[in-house]
């Protein structure tokens, strides 16, 4: 705990965001953080609760509530409080492979679960997370530290996303020999092309890259596994293979027009952006850019969020958002009492950005496509939108979301980026592993494992799960690190929590 009074003394106080019209001009991070001193404070709001349910990772209602690193939040706020911050980032990281990134772009499940919040501010636990991890480097806790003793297996991680990083992170302070293979120009996975740079500036994750690297890890960058470098070579060469290469297929928009030009999937336009930025600061024009023309986003969440931000950086003439679901409540309903997750109406970086710009919130909810216009050059035109109402379905039960008839409108659109989200892992690499995918197209394994039917090869992360959280990524990649020692030396003293 922080201070015994301290949530009664002191009010929860954030980082500051640099004003929405101020920060569209670049693609850089836009929080002006706390100092040190003022951190310390925030620390001491952390209460005696008794039962800290921001580190209890568990489930409820089928959603996760508190931390699933189970981070030793209330430890480390008691030691930030006390200005004792090399303590602090051993205890975080002990649990947490890379804070630098969930500092940044975590939801932080770990506050909505805070009993201070239960009838007050919660904590700001991921500031202080922040506050520990970037100290660290200033002062040089955070440096390279390789094993003493190497066991002399060889493992190969497919996929340096956060769950291959986590799991190659953790194999290598066991000792063993790791190589990471992506198939970008660049280690990050999702963290480098699919997280603007606004959320994520990617020295940050080359800084962490660099120390692994003075570890002994080894990343090789474009490499395709599973076209250009096949299985069998990989289980040739290596004792073990860890799988974790994301769940990449989008979800499409079948509809009629969908083949105007001018629709893309959301993914490729922000890595496409991102690549651009980082190889020359946008003037080799490699991207997809929205600069003049109305541009519609299909899908709310994380992703078409960072979609609303990036088009209204590039010049975007107006900037729609499509939601399928109703608008959720302002507040936390009777039946979504806390610790649960708080299914609320959240305004991110991007709406306040676009209210800022054109004076409204882009999202309009319970609607979706019916048919993309184009021109007699085949250009996108503009999206004909249905209104959609939750019907149950007489055959299973369910309730859907079904098309209002006569609800129709039209709209202008010279780019839709569709952010529908994703169904599972991508064929080719399954194909050539010979994994076995669930009805889900996840890879599947027992429950509780990530080894696979094929021997030798373990899979983690969204490759794993489904699409979900950097937090969950890398505590699937430290699960399945563990599974993978425990083949390689018959038991394994690796930390999963």
């Amino acid at each position: 705990m922080g201070k015994p009074t301290g949530f009664l003394e002191y009010e929860r106080e954030v980082s500051r965001d640099i004003s929405p019209k101020e920060r569209i001009q670049d693609f850089h991070e836009f929080h002006v953080y706390l100092s040190k001193e003022k951190q310390q404070i925030q620390g001491a709001r952390c209460m005696e609760c008794g039962v800290p349910f921001c580190q209890s990772g568990m489930t409820l209602m089928g959603m996760a509530s508190g931390c699933p690193l189970h981070n030793l939040v209330p430890e480390w706020n008691d030691l930030v409080y006390r200005g004792n911050w090399k303590q602090a980032y051993e205890r975080l990281a002990r649990t947490n492979n890379f804070p630098e990134f969930t500092s940044r772009v975590c939801p932080a499940l770990c506050e909505k679960a805070c009993t201070c919040g239960l009838y007050d501010q919660p904590v700001s636990v991921r500031e202080n997370e922040h506050g520990i991890i970037e100290n660290a480097y200033a002062e040089g806790y955070a440096k390279a530290d390789p094993p003493q003793v190497r066991t002399g297996k060889r493992v190969a991680v497919v996929g340096s996303g956060p769950a291959g990083l986590a799991a190659a992170d953790q194999l290598n302070q066991r000792g063993h020999l790791v190589t990471v293979y992506e198939r970008d120009d660049r280690v990050g996975g999702l963290l480098m092309y699919g997280i603007p740079n606004m959320k994520l500036e990617k020295q940050v994750i080359d800084r962490k890259i660099r120390i692994m690297e003075e570890e002994g890890i080894t990343f090789l960058t474009g490499v395709n596994v599973g076209k250009e470098k096949k299985a069998a070579e990989l289980l040739k060469e290596y004792d073990a293979v860890v799988l974790a290469c994301g769940a990449k297929n989008p979800r499409d928009i079948n509809a009629p027009g969908r083949d105007a030009k001018g629709i893309y999937f959301a993914v490729d336009y922000l890595a496409r952006n991102t690549k651009s930025l980082l190889d020359s600061g946008l003037k080799d024009k490699k991207f997809i850019s929205a600069k003049g023309k109305h541009v519609v986003i299909i899908g709310g969440g994380d992703t078409g969020n960072d979609c609303v931000g990036t088009a209204i950086r590039q010049g975007a003439k107006s900037v729609t958002q499509l939601e399928m679901m109703p608008k959720a409540p302002d507040t936390r309903a009777e039946n979504n009492p806390w610790p649960e997750w708080p299914k609320v109406c959240k305004t991110d970086y991007g709406q306040e950005e676009a209210i800022a710009v054109f004076g409204h919130d882009p999202r309009i909810y319970t609607t979706t496509v019916r048919e993309f216009l184009k021109d007699k050059n085949g250009n996108l035109s503009g999206i004909i939108t249905v209104k959609l109402e939750s019907r149950k379905d007489e055959k299973t039960g369910r309730f859907l979301m079904v098309p209002v008839e006569g609800s129709e409108q039209k709209l202008p659109a010279e780019l839709v980026l569709i952010a529908a989200g994703f169904l599972g892992t991508e064929k080719y690499i399954a194909d050539d592993f010979g994994v076995e995918l669930n009805a889900r197209t996840n890879v599947a394994t027992d429950e509780g494992s990530y080894k696979t039917n094929v021997k030798k090869v373990f899979t983690a992360g969204d490759m794993h799960r489904g699409q979900s959280l950097v937090v969950w990524a890398i505590r699937e990649g430290r699960e399945a690190a563990r599974q993978v020692d425990e083949a390689l030396m018959g038991y394994s003293y690796l930390a999963v929590q």
